[in-house]
């Protein structure tokens, strides 16, 4: 397979609205890791908004979603507690944005939608011995972008966080 038609056909895999693994990719069409590494940095170059989430590569979705960005302050006792709220209210948590006084806005894609990944994301966390974005701001404000089918879930998903102290007013 040439580099343009694996390249398309990386596109074509990709767009099925779930995440793709790099080393799954690179299983399907015959080549390492680093080849889809390379093609996938070739295709946002060129263009083509690819996310890089915990789960894999994605396309954005399509879908007719409502989306809403929530201004958030906990610490890290609260990180989990306030990723279950969210998703367990119908939401699905894009990201992670922080300020940051040298380099601006830094974001980081979540793409969590159920609780297991959010217990997930919580235990490799802890493993990896980072640090969360929030941590970066000194005060802990973060905002995180949430989708949901309806505009309702977001105004529950609203009323929850200011209930549990993790929303900023």
């Amino acid at each position: 397979m040439k580099t343009k038609e694996r390249r398309q056909k990386i596109l074509e895999l990709l767009d099925n609205n779930l995440p793709q693994k790099g080393t799954d990719l690179a299983a399907a069409l015959g080549v390492s890791r680093q080849v889809i590494v390379q093609d996938i940095a070739v295709l946002r170059a060129a263009g083509v908004n690819i996310l890089a989430t915990p789960q894999g590569y994605l396309l954005p979705g399509r879908e007719n979603l409502c989306r809403r960005t929530f201004a958030c302050r906990h610490d890290l006792a609260g990180l989990e507690q306030e990723l279950l709220l969210m998703v367990d209210y119908g939401g699905k948590v894009i990201d992670v944005i922080v300020e940051h006084p040298l380099y601006g806005e830094i974001r980081g894609y979540l793409m969590l939608s159920s609780r297991y990944e959010v217990r997930k994301f919580v235990t490799d966390l802890k493993a990896s011995n980072a640090r969360p974005l929030y941590t970066l701001t000194g005060n802990g404000v973060h905002l995180h972008t949430v989708e949901a089918s309806r505009q309702e879930l977001l105004d529950t998903i609203e009323d929850r966080l200011a209930r549990a102290g993790f929303l900023l007013k």
